[in-house]
């Protein structure tokens, strides 16, 4: 299955289902970026809600397919920021509709969003650090404070959409049958307002920022592909594919 959009009453839906984890291949990726894109001058369109079916909203780059090919690291690196990076750079603003696991990509496209909305059963991390990988800790750091993020990278434990909205994350936390009505209902509140003032107001609001994902994540990803090259990445990715425990030599 495809990207699936949908536009009605100025809101528009894009949702996502690839079985059975909703990790993406480099070409989906790519095929994201180009989606969003096509939405960003969509002139029906005034609010954009990203979601997801099956087991949960994202989980990143798919592992298996990095391990068949190692040198696919750089089709879904360039992926990666080109999605985020289409997200981020969206005219229109964006909403988030997270349920289950959001993980690695997951946080970058909720990061690059400019509302985030879970249901309660979100979990919400990045395992990186236990893959042979970094990334996304610049969207992860447009979600959660600094000391919430860095204990998070470093562990790579997720935590429960009642703490992430505790900790600011989250516009809301609704019952998982909810979480798209919800959704909407704040697309369509934001999607009545007018058009220019919206577009205005999402370029405004993303040039203050101190520095804009794009660039940060590009400087991240630098050290994303050193630690790709390493032997601890290699034991990483075996080690997740093999359903074991990775094991590092001193």
């Amino acid at each position: 299955m495809s990207f699936q959009v949908t536009i009605e009453d100025g809101v528009a839906e894009l949702i996502w289902e690839f079985p059975p984890v909703n990790a993406f291949t480099a070409a989906q990726w790519q095929e994201l970026a180009t989606v969003v894109r096509e939405l960003s001058v969509e002139p029906s369109a005034n609010c954009v809600v990203l979601g997801a079916k099956g087991r949960g909203f994202q989980c990143g780059v798919d592992v298996k397919e990095l391990q068949a090919d190692a040198d696919i690291i750089y089709a879904a690196n360039r992926g990666c920021r080109e999605a985020f990076g289409a997200i981020y750079d969206c005219p229109i603003p964006t909403i988030a509709a997270c349920h289950g696991f959001v993980l690695g990509g997951g946080i970058a496209i909720a990061g690059s969003c400019d509302v985030v909305i879970a249901s309660e059963d979100a979990l919400f991390g990045l395992p990186e650090i236990d893959r042979g990988a970094m990334g996304a800790a610049t969207h992860l750091r447009r979600l959660f404070p600094e000391q919430a993020t860095r204990r998070m990278f470093f562990t790579g434990e997720p935590i429960s959409a009642a703490e992430a909205y505790r900790l600011g994350a989250l516009e809301a936390v609704v019952p998982p049958e909810a979480l798209l009505d919800e959704a909407r209902a704040l697309a369509r509140k934001i999607a009545s307002k007018s058009p220019l003032a919206l577009r205005l107001a999402k370029e405004a609001l993303n040039g203050i920022e101190v520095m804009e994902p794009k660039r940060s994540y590009r400087y991240e990803q630098g050290f994303t592909l050193e630690l790709y090259g390493s032997p601890d990445s290699q034991e990483a990715r075996d080690a997740f594919v093999q359903k074991r425990d990775s094991k590092f030599e001193d």
